[in-house]
């Protein structure tokens, strides 16, 4: 495997008003091939499950034809996040977004000899895929590198809107769902998914001087940055933690109806993921909101539990006609 630092050379024609140089540097380190188009989806498949994440990336619930675009679509967006949030890449950051940025408009226009970006051309270009939604993600990886505090929720969400919002639209275009509507309950989920997850990382961000509470919120409660960072587990952070999981929780109920509105696969799909994410408040409730020193996760035991009620969810309303 080529090191961070030592990029390979990917070809591609030569430059006209937006086309990628032919001495294009790809920025991520991925062996040079050749790539066919198999072996370019099983690679990002490989990225995919060897990386952590709450959630399964692709689950056995999808149908399998799908599967591999949702990892094509995983594995663009989570070496970007690399990117933004790496050690290895420190220094570069800004550069390799742009470069990726760069692959990203090239694969829209012809193949390029990089994985990650034959399998995603040829994701988009089956399931018709604006490029909207992928530039947003990259948008919000360059926001990560210069913006570390928000001032209100509605701040919070204007930078969801680029990092949580396109995961959702994008699992909804590969399915074939272009409605507005299924969007809006979709924006709703990801962008629960999304500040739940910034509860739970309290404990890793705030020593990064990452803090994702609103300012607002803080004053509200009658707290400041300064006593986060020296994770106190005051009365006044724990009703902070209270209200942050309410209103999070109510994001989750807002986009809800989504899941009863899609085919049952992705049902099956959304339902663990919206399980998910409540359990992750669970967890932080059940920690009696202290999470400046600890960072609650989902373990093999929820994982099962979450599925079993899934099916359980999905068995009652089969019976009831609305599967």
């Amino acid at each position: 495997m080529v090191s961070a630092t030592e990029p390979r050379l990917y070809c591609v024609p030569s430059p006209s008003h937006d086309e990628i140089a032919e001495d294009f540097v790809a920025p991520d380190g991925a062996p040079p091939g050749p790539w066919d188009l198999d072996a370019a989806y099983r690679f990002c498949e490989r990225l995919a499950t060897s990386h952590y994440e709450n959630f399964p990336v692709a689950s056995r619930f999808l149908p399998a034809h799908l599967r591999r675009h949702v990892f094509a679509i995983y594995a663009f967006a989570r070496t970007a996040d690399d990117f933004a949030d790496e050690p290895r890449y420190e220094g570069r950051r800004r550069e390799y977004l742009m470069q990726w940025e760069q692959l990203l408009e090239g694969c829209y226009h012809r193949e390029l000899a990089h994985p990650v970006f034959l399998a995603l051309r040829d994701t988009v270009r089956r399931h018709n895929i604006p490029i909207r939604p992928l530039r947003a993600l990259l948008t919000a990886f360059r926001m990560d590198l210069t913006k570390h505090r928000y001032a209100s929720f509605g701040e919070l969400r204007q930078y969801c809107e680029h990092s949580a919002h396109p995961v959702g639209q994008l699992v909804l275009y590969v399915h074939g769902y272009t409605d507005p509507s299924l969007h809006r309950y979709s924006d709703e989920i990801c962008a629960a998914l999304q500040i739940a997850n910034f509860l739970q990382d309290l404990s890793i961000d705030i020593p990064r001087g990452r803090c994702y509470v609103p300012d607002e919120d803080l004053v509200h409660f009658g707290l400041c940055y300064e006593r986060l960072a020296a994770r106190e587990h005051s009365v006044e952070f724990k009703e902070l933690m209270r209200y942050s999981v309410l209103r999070t929780r109510l994001l989750f109920e807002r986009g809800r109806p989504l899941i009863r509105k899609v085919a049952p696969g992705l049902s099956m799909e959304l339902d663990t993921i919206w399980r998910g994410g409540m359990k992750i408040l669970d967890h932080i409730e059940d920690l009696d909101y202290e999470v400046l020193d600890h960072r609650p996760s989902l373990d093999k035991r929820d994982f099962a539990d979450i599925a079993i009620r899934s099916l359980f969810s999905f068995g009652r309303r089969f019976i009831r006609g609305e599967a």
